[in-house]
């Protein structure tokens, strides 16, 4: 079987930040106007007061410290709280196609590759700005790359199952060289008045190069050893956003991503570790042999659990590197960043997992070993 691997990677980061300071002084703000404009209301028991939210908590609960944003403006206002920006014409690429176009870039000079060079590209991320035509072909188009593209939506798990289509098309011979991107442009799905999701998602887009190993030039490449990919319905994490929304009743709450946290720790974890520990036996690499982990970055205590588990001890920071910090959760492009900012320092013959995971419940997970 031809071997495949990861010969770039790049990573697009908004120049704007919000932190958690500035997101809570935001909402702690709205929720002193609602509860002084319901006092009544709140008193008969008819609605139920807001309480604040604070730094403190968010990162107990999440890690987060601050995330990038492509539109700040609007979202610590507490008269608008959304981001602002324009409707892009057809003629203008949409934020999503932008971001992937730097990314790619990078991906692209780091595995020595010219668009000339990609015959397939991937567009995998857990939301698109349009259904079509697919925003991978507009980004075909400005790279002059040919051959053929298409867009995918795993949710949080988007990237690694856009990898693996991308190993299967270069093992069938479909595609040579292949471009994955990740643009997640996560902050208009936010629901910034709400105390237990305002803090999650933040901007930003990866790209990676797949391509043949007795193809690859690249110094820092990481062969694709085997992959293991599982779904199994839930709707603990959920968007209901779709073309069928306007024939509908409207419901302001409709857009925003929605979660049962507690349930979603409680339920995917176990999956995630069955399906890790899993390849590993299959692939017949021991805890000890494995010297890093590039987990989805959603929730720094889902990471930690997930690793004890695999390691069968706490890890060592460099082990298993977190982004959440600075980043917040990227959706599908979270493990992906890891990777890009963690995959050097390493030798020829080191093992490691790149993992994601997320809504659906889904699963991916794919055993490298440096070249």
């Amino acid at each position: 079987m031809k071997n495949v691997v990861i010969s770039g990677s790049g990573l697009y980061t908004p120049t704007e930040i919000i932190t958690n300071d500035e997101l809570v002084n935001s909402f702690n703000h709205y929720v002193d106007q609602f509860n002084a404009e319901h006092v009544e209301a709140i008193a008969r028991g008819d609605v139920t007061a807001l309480a604040h939210s604070s730094s403190e908590f968010i990162e107990k609960a999440s890690g987060i410290k601050a995330r990038h944003v492509l539109h700040k403006e609007g979202i610590l206002d507490t008269a608008i709280m959304r981001p602002i920006f324009a409707r892009r014409s057809a003629e203008q690429m949409p934020e999503m196609v932008e971001m992937a176009l730097d990314a790619a870039r990078e991906a692209m000079a780091q595995a020595n590759k010219t668009a000339a060079d990609i015959d397939l590209i991937i567009c995998a991320a857990s939301n698109m700005q349009r259904p079509y035509p697919a925003l991978a072909i507009e980004l075909q188009q400005l790279l002059g790359a040919s051959g053929y593209a298409f867009d995918m939506n795993v949710a949080c798990s988007s990237a690694t199952f856009a990898i693996s289509n991308a190993v299967n098309a270069i093992r069938g011979e479909t595609a040579k060289v292949v471009l994955v991107v990740n643009p997640e442009f996560a902050s208009p799905q936010v629901n910034y008045r709400s105390r237990d999701s305002h803090f999650i998602f933040g901007d930003v887009c990866t790209a990676t190069i797949i391509e043949a190993e007795d193809s690859c030039t690249s110094d820092n490449a990481w062969r694709i050893n085997s992959m293991r990919l599982k779904t199994e319905f839930s709707n603990n994490i959920r968007c209901d956003v779709g073309y069928t929304e306007h024939c509908l009743p409207t419901d302001p709450l409709v857009p925003f991503f929605k979660q049962e946290g507690r349930k979603v720790f409680k339920e995917l974890l176990p999956i995630v570790a069955d399906v890790i520990l899993s390849e590993m036996a299959s692939a017949q690499v021991a805890p000890e042999q494995l010297k890093r982990l590039w987990l989805h970055q959603a929730n720094i205590n889902m990471n930690i659990f997930a690793v004890k588990k695999i390691l069968g001890r706490d890890p060592l920071p460099e082990e298993a590197p977190l982004v959440l910090d600075t980043y917040a959760n990227t959706a599908s492009a979270g493990s992906i960043i890891a990777f890009h900012k963690y995959k050097t320092g390493l030798v020829a013959g080191d093992h490691a997992i790149l993992c994601s995971f997320g809504a659906g419940y889904s699963v991916g997970c794919l055993m490298l070993q440096k070249c």
